[in-house]
């Protein structure tokens, strides 16, 4: 949908003007930083500025870092939010590159807060260092530890953003595959579903993204796929009719550079018979939930995402109570 209560018909003046600037500046700078070292070094100090700037973590959330055997992340909870019995676990972008726990801090803060829930982010291993599969591999083994913590599968919720909606869906598929309980539900920002970046290119030639050239994107991709074939399934995920997959919830930036995996990743959903809500809000900026101070329209999106997730916990309540 693009259009239903709650989600305006048309981007904020704010954001408009967010998403003009863009092009004419990160765009730009993004387009140019090349696929080497200091070019990787570059891209990630670029954004973890912006990611500052724009969507800073919440006044007196609790951060604890994790260091479990190779297992790295942190538990990010907003003021007021305790550790119970239920949790996210947040798997956050990077083109599998340039980001990491830290970058995605202030969005982890602020799910917590419309919530009220902890949030666990994952700190996989990136690329050009770490290729495929490490990053898959850490998420999983991100899941597996909640689990042999104490969580039950069905008190957990899985979010992802660009690369980490790739790496949530991956998790899913793989949970299905070895016999993993399943979480209660799974939500994704902009997610990325085609690493070859062809749907991006084609959305990208009609409108110009304003965050980075499909190209750019690209480049960072293969600095984790090198050496892999675009069909493995693990790279080129695909969800079989009649997969026992939790209830889905989607939201990107209708004009932005990934909203048709976005839409790619809704249709695949729906024909497989699994459950899936698909919101492309008006505005061009990828990610945009996580740029709260840039896009007034990232408030209301992470209600909508805090109401996914209540009423997916709620229904697998009610499932396991009348089985």
């Amino acid at each position: 949908m693009t259009a239903g209560p709650g989600l305006p018909r048309s981007a904020s003046l704010r954001a408009q003007i967010a998403a003009a600037a863009s092009v004419a500046g990160l765009r730009q700078v993004n387009g140019l930083l090349p696929a080497n070292r200091a070019g990787v070094w570059a891209g990630r100090g670029l954004i973890a500025a912006v990611m500052a700037a724009f969507g800073p973590t919440l006044p007196g959330t609790s951060v604890v870092e994790v260091r479990a055997g190779d297992l790295r992340g942190e538990w990010v909870r907003a003021a007021g939010v305790e550790h119970g019995e239920r949790a996210i676990y947040y798997i956050h972008g990077s083109g599998y590159v340039v980001c990491s726990a830290r970058t995605h801090r202030g969005l982890a803060s602020r799910l917590s807060k419309a919530t009220g829930l902890p949030v666990f982010l994952v700190d996989y291993r990136l690329a050009p260092e770490h290729r495929f599969p490490a990053a898959a591999q850490d998420v999983a083994a991100g899941y597996r530890w909640l689990l042999e913590k104490g969580y039950r599968a069905g008190d957990l919720v899985i979010g992802g953003d660009s690369a980490g909606g790739h790496l949530a869906l991956d998790l899913l598929l793989h949970n299905d595959r070895t016999g993993i309980a399943q979480p209660a539900g799974a939500f994704m920002f902009s997610p990325l579903m085609d690493l070859t970046l062809t749907l991006a290119e084609q959305q990208d030639r009609r409108r110009p993204d304003p965050m980075a050239p499909a190209r750019a994107g690209r480049r960072l991709v293969e600095l984790y796929t090198r050496g892999q074939s675009a069909a493995s399934p693990r790279l080129r995920l695909d969800i079989a009719p009649g997969t026992p997959l939790p209830p889905l919830f989607v939201q990107a930036s209708a004009e932005e550079m990934l909203s048709d995996d976005a839409r790619r990743l809704h249709e695949m959903a729906c024909a497989a018979g699994v459950r899936c809500e698909l919101e492309l809000w008006p505005g061009r900026i990828h990610v945009f939930q996580a740029l709260p101070l840039l896009v007034p329209e990232a408030g209301p999106a992470l209600r909508h995402a805090a109401e996914f997730v209540r009423s997916a916990l709620a229904e697998n309540s009610v499932r396991e109570r009348v089985s």
